[in-house]
């Protein structure tokens, strides 16, 4: 999923930078794989590394024994977009508003349980959040990807779900699956129908799953300025803002300095997460 935003803005770099832009998939422990290699890659200014929530935001506390540091070996050169989790349960569920829901767990605490696309992901850790604001012990299955999490929910294998917005778009839109609101604090342009966690009463709720571009430490700061003022550039043009969003995503530009603050300040708020999670890789 992270590629799909610069493969939305490939043709405009291509035309600005003046060379071609090739796309290397490297999945693997929520991208931290593929993280680790951009780190350790040399920092001429030919390779860079699309960050997100993931690698920059959970990863640097889930992950104990990591051989870099996300933040200072792979920092940021822009933030790109943001995107919204959503609450979603089984399309035929009498639990149709997150009131419902959470007064359904209170009275059952064994049918709290989750689905998420993998252990250390936003989708683990937002359920995970939702049980601590509302005081609920959810207990989370996790599956291996976004795919069979969904199945689980639309097959009644778990309770809820909360991952990213595209993820379940048709299903939801087929009636296979009922979203009940979004992580963010604000309701979302993509879905303004649908309340946000805080709107219906759980406090203290903002997640989104966000995605931008790291470089190699070391790599020349005019590299680095012109490619994040290229991509700046490019969010801000209508024509490219429109297909982001027809993705379920926001356009959401933040510069070198900004973005740094901006992951630095999500490490601190999901690290007492982790820890409540009790998970861990080592």
């Amino acid at each position: 999923m992270s590629d799909i935003f610069l493969r939305i803005m490939e043709q405009r770099l291509r035309e600005k930078l003046g060379q071609p832009l090739v796309i290397d998939p490297r999945p693997g422990a929520g991208g931290m794989l593929g993280a680790e290699q951009a780190a350790r890659s040399a920092p001429d200014g030919y390779t860079f590394f699309v960050n997100h929530i993931a690698s920059h935001g959970i990863g640097p506390t889930l992950y104990k024994r990591l051989s870099f540091d996300p933040l200072k070996d792979l920092p940021g050169v822009c933030r790109l977009a943001r995107m919204p989790n959503v609450l979603i349960v089984k399309g035929d569920s009498p639990h149709r508003s997150v009131a419902a829901l959470i007064a359904f767990m209170k009275a059952n605490p064994q049918a709290a349980t989750f689905a998420s696309a993998g252990t250390g992901t936003s989708s683990h850790l937002s359920g995970v959040l939702l049980g601590l604001r509302t005081g609920i012990e959810t207990t989370h299955v996790p599956y291996r990807g976004t795919a069979p999490s969904m199945a689980a929910v639309m097959n009644g294998e778990v309770l809820f779900a909360i991952d990213n917005a595209p993820a379940s778009r048709q299903q939801v839109l087929g009636g296979l699956l009922q979203a009940l609101a979004v992580s963010t604090a604000q309701r979302a342009a993509t879905m303004p129908e649908l309340p946000t966690l805080q709107e219906s009463g759980v406090k203290d709720f903002d997640v989104a799953s966000w995605y931008g571009i790291a470089a190699p430490t070391g790599v020349p700061k005019a590299i680095t300025e012109r490619l994040g003022s290229e991509i700046l550039a490019a969010l801000a043009d209508p024509e490219i803002a429109q297909r982001i969003r027809d993705f379920g995503a926001e356009t959401a530009p933040l510069p070198a300095a900004e973005y740094n603050d901006y992951m630095r300040q999500q490490v601190a708020a999901w690290a007492p997460v982790v820890r409540a999670s009790g998970a861990s890789v080592d």
